[in-house]
């Protein structure tokens, strides 16, 4: 496995990056501009984090009503009266087993079904908050047709800087490095 598998251990050229658009940012935009992006990444983070919560808290509160669920069945199902022996018809008569104590429910299920549910309302409350919050975002940004333009303007300078970078360094016979 290579230092590159994970991402805190990659060297990248972010910094570089940073560097880059810090400038563009500067110099191809207003102050208007440089707030309207502030304010839409702002909103993103807001909605991500938000939703995150929402869906952290919506997987607790079904793994806990599954928790009472999987109980409830259980306590049904010990309750109700259960075959002791199976008679064949040869006149052979079998017990079978008690498997109740096999099926009540346990700790470890009820920590995993928490954390999966946890993780899971996580991952779909963040989701569906960044999804809110881009979509909020692009209305921030394209409110003013003349901010839009000045920031799809910069955005272009930007990329084109970026893809000259890359040429210059499959060029220059050095390894690529991916962004």
């Amino acid at each position: 496995m290579s230092s590159q598998s994970l991402a805190a251990l990659r060297k990248s050229s972010s910094e570089d990056l940073r560097r880059l658009a810090e400038e563009h940012l500067q110099h191809d935009l207003q102050q208007s501009d440089r707030d309207a992006l502030e304010a839409a990444a702002k909103k993103v983070s807001r909605h991500a984090t938000i939703g995150s919560l929402v869906g952290l808290g919506l997987g607790i509160f079904l793994a806990y009503r599954i928790r009472n669920t999987r109980n409830a069945i259980f306590n049904a199902f010990r309750a109700m009266e259960k075959p002791t022996a199976v008679q064949f018809a040869d006149g052979r008569i079998e017990s079978i087993p008690d498997i109740t104590p096999h099926l009540q429910p346990t700790r470890l299920g009820d920590a995993a079904a928490y954390f999966f549910f946890s993780i899971g309302g996580l991952f779909l409350g963040g989701e569906t908050g960044f999804l809110t919050g881009s979509a909020s975002a692009t209305r921030t940004i394209t409110k003013d047709p003349e901010s839009r333009a000045r920031i799809e303007k910069a955005f272009r300078k930007f990329k084109v800087d970026v893809l000259k970078r890359e040429i210059q360094q499959l060029e220059g016979g050095s390894s690529l490095q991916l962004f």
